[in-house]
């Protein structure tokens, strides 16, 4: 698994992710992340590999291509972009063009999401879009206002871009366009910074072995909601953080089998 995010101030959140996939059972997670943050980042875990990319004067990833991307990072099964990586017109034009061009599934969250432009077309390899409903409503600017109204845009975002999307919040909406699915794990307490990091890190690292996007994201948003209640038995909604989830990963992983 390869993550992609991280700028200067926002570096924990490629690490969260990173740290979320080996704790998934990715065998090898690289994090690329803007020079600026590397030695941040690799200082997190040791068992996370990182890239330093190049880096503009604000200290974000400073990529125009999935070409230049793919210089730069070893191969891997499953790409994520977006967690921590900021935004500026260069960001939207390598997003666009990631989102596009990539030839692996692509996971796409937080920043990686709000550098899209709306005028998207369907792309040539899986994708999982993984927005929160401010991000969703800022990439579907027509999505109405109710949660059944944006459930019924995301269903029509997927089937125009052939994608996976994973509307978060409350009983989490997990669509393909066809098939959908409510989760019914989690709580309140994982309304917190690095918590989507976290998702985002469980469902590349189900791609990265062998998952279909959709089973990949159903799976890992009941994990990551598991991990969640879990983790509130320990700690309780209030003092919940993002790192409590990742801990609590391999109980919620031992009481699935």
């Amino acid at each position: 698994v390869a993550i992609v995010g991280g700028s200067a101030g926002m570096c924990g959140a490629a690490a969260l992710s990173g740290i979320a996939a080996l704790r998934s059972g990715a065998g090898l997670v690289t994090v690329a992340t803007a020079r600026a943050c590397q030695d941040v980042v690799a200082g997190f875990h040791p068992a996370l590999m990182t890239v330093g990319l190049p880096c503009d004067s604000q200290g974000r990833i400073k990529l125009t291509s999935i070409d230049e991307l793919t210089e730069q990072i070893p191969p891997a099964q499953c790409l994520a972009i977006g967690p921590g990586m900021g935004t500026s017109p260069a960001l939207g034009e390598f997003a666009g063009s990631v989102f596009q061009d990539g030839r692996v599934p692509i996971v796409i969250d937080a920043d990686g999401l709000n550098n899209l432009s709306q005028r998207l077309t369907a792309p040539l390899a899986p994708r999982v879009l993984t927005p929160h409903p401010g991000e969703f409503k800022r990439l579907v600017a027509d999505a109405g206002s109710t949660r059944t109204d944006w459930e019924s845009s995301a269903q029509a975002l997927a089937r125009r871009l052939e994608c996976v999307v994973v509307l978060k919040g409350n009983r989490t909406f997990i669509t393909d366009g066809e098939r959908s699915e409510s989760n019914q794990t989690g709580n309140p307490g994982m309304a917190t910074a690095g918590s989507g990091d976290v998702l985002t890190g469980i469902i590349a690292a189900f791609i990265g072995q062998g998952l279909s996007a959709f089973d990949a994201a159903v799976l890992a948003c009941h994990v990551h909601g598991l991990a969640g209640d879990l983790a509130k038995l320990q700690v309780g909604e209030v003092g919940l953080v993002a790192t409590d989830l990742i801990d609590q990963l391999p109980e919620a992983f031992l009481r699935q089998q």
